[in-house]
């Protein structure tokens, strides 16, 4: 008995549900068939994948990236420089000077914080932005922004406008995978890798730390495989009559796509996550024996192993927001940095090691910046004025800092760049044209960076 169901009951959103494991080819089918897909697809990319190392809170720039010695000379005495917008208005105090020492690293002498001596090391692979400014000061509307180009709820995460485009280099991984903290979600939850009205199999795809990544991947105990391969088997024709029922479904038609992909994931996996494979050299440069690094040197080693097997995007996130230092600000960037700097500095210098980070970017980021001030005796509010991000390898300029903010490291003054310009330049690295990849949504085509509100553009000068 067939349960596929004949041409005459096959729409074209039911055709494309069947067709979920190549959807990503279908979709850049589709873009090339379209009077926009010469400058969608144009550009020979430089880039082909996305390590984002995202840091939720909003890092202090002025504390470990932007030197600023004008605010340690005025450290305790009244903020000289104007208004400042603050979140926290009743706690706002004086200038507060860093505590910490900064030191020039690597042939090109970029200005880093002492606190991240490995980050230093890669300093003549980086680029490092000074001159980030956002649109908002609160923490959900930062993250929306960030992560999918607008302040309000529902729009699609960067890496699905990307992994819509380009679809997947692997059938039995997913193109977007989340590393998710073991500690629990990010602030803002799963909101942050959604694919919003883009077709649901564009969102990301949760890993979790730990053995077991992904739940139900394992056959149950005593299972023959193949009495397991009939059960899918069946299981596959009654869910694609289900979808031919029900066609507009995009959820569905995600959910059968995963069911396909977990099914090859059973074997695809294992391999994934045997560690045992590498080199002790390798385990020792990423900080796995130490205790204090870990748990979030595993993640960065479990992205390079997912880029090295085909996967486009790969997200990694901290639980809550660690970045956001209301109070003890000094103390709480020194465990964070303790905990981040040196497998992120490893994942940079392995990707290179393995001939894979020209063609692999990797992000540092967060969602914006803190004040100049103090807030209360010993932290710092936040700030969408100014902040600093860095990116490695994918056809970005290394050993480079780009833009300045001003004296008291408040507000990006030269080379500013938004967020939009941030997205339309990384779309570029890939090979996208921010303006010119877009879907229908409320009546019109909808982009990430909506180009002809916002003005983004790339930014060259942060291009090899």
């Amino acid at each position: 008995m067939s349960f596929q169901p004949t041409i005459k009951d096959v729409s074209r959103r039911a055709f494309l549900g069947q067709s979920a494991g190549s959807l990503g080819g279908l979709a850049l089918a589709h873009l090339l068939s379209t009077p926009a897909a010469a400058a969608q697809i144009a550009a020979k990319p430089k880039a082909r994948a996305v390590i984002c190392l995202f840091q939720h809170g909003g890092p202090s720039q002025m504390d470990l990236f932007d030197p600023k010695p004008v605010l340690a000379k005025y450290d305790g005495q009244p903020y000289p420089g104007g208004e400042l917008e603050t979140h926290f208005d009743k706690q706002k105090g004086n200038c507060l000077g860093s505590p910490y020492k900064f030191q020039k690293f690597g042939q090109c002498g970029m200005d880093l914080c002492e606190l991240l001596p490995h980050t230093g090391r890669i300093a003549d692979d980086i680029c490092l932005v000074r001159s980030m400014k956002t649109e908002s000061v609160d923490h959900e509307a930062a993250l929306r922004m960030i992560h999918s180009g607008r302040l309000f709820a529902g729009m699609p995460a960067w890496p699905s406008w990307a992994m819509y485009a380009l679809g997947s280099e692997n059938e039995n991984l997913p193109a977007y995978v989340v590393l998710s903290d073991p500690g629990g979600l990010p602030v803002d939850g799963e909101h942050n890798w959604s694919s919003g009205w883009l077709p649901a199999q564009y969102q990301g795809t949760t890993f979790r730390s730990g053995s077991s990544p992904v739940f139900n991947l394992q056959s149950p105990p005593g299972t023959v495989a193949a009495a397991r391969a009939n059960q899918l088997k069946f299981l596959e024709g009654l869910n694609r009559e289900h979808l031919a029922r029900h066609a507009e479904s995009t959820e569905l038609a995600a959910r059968l796509t995963n069911f396909e992909i977990a099914a090859r994931m059973q074997t695809a996996v294992p391999d994934l996550l045997d560690f045992s494979q590498e080199s002790a050299a390798t385990r020792a440069m990423y900080g796995l024996d130490n205790p204090a690094t870990k748990e979030y040197a595993g993640r960065c080693l479990l992205a390079r192993r997912l880029i090295e097997r085909g996967v486009r995007f790969v997200q990694l996130f901290l639980s809550g927001q660690p970045w956001d230092t209301h109070s003890k600000n000094a103390e709480s960037l020194k465990g964070l940095c303790a905990r981040t700097d040196q497998p992120s500095a490893a994942l940079v210098k392995d990707l290179k090691a393995r001939g894979l980070l020209d063609s692999t970017i990797v992000l540092w980021t967060g969602e914006f910046g803190r004040l100049p001030i103090s807030q209360g005796k010993d932290g710092r509010d936040h700030n969408r004025h100014g902040f600093s991000l860095w990116a490695a390898g994918g056809g970005f300029k290394s050993g480079y800092v780009h833009g300045a903010t001003d004296d008291f490291g408040y507000a990006a003054r030269d080379n500013i760049v938004t967020v939009h310009d941030f997205h339309a330049t990384l779309f570029s690295t890939l090979g996208l044209d921010h303006r010119e990849l877009t879907y229908p949504h409320d009546g019109r085509d909808t982009s990430l960076t909506d180009a002809d509100v916002t003005g983004a553009n790339v930014v060259p000068e942060l291009l090899a």
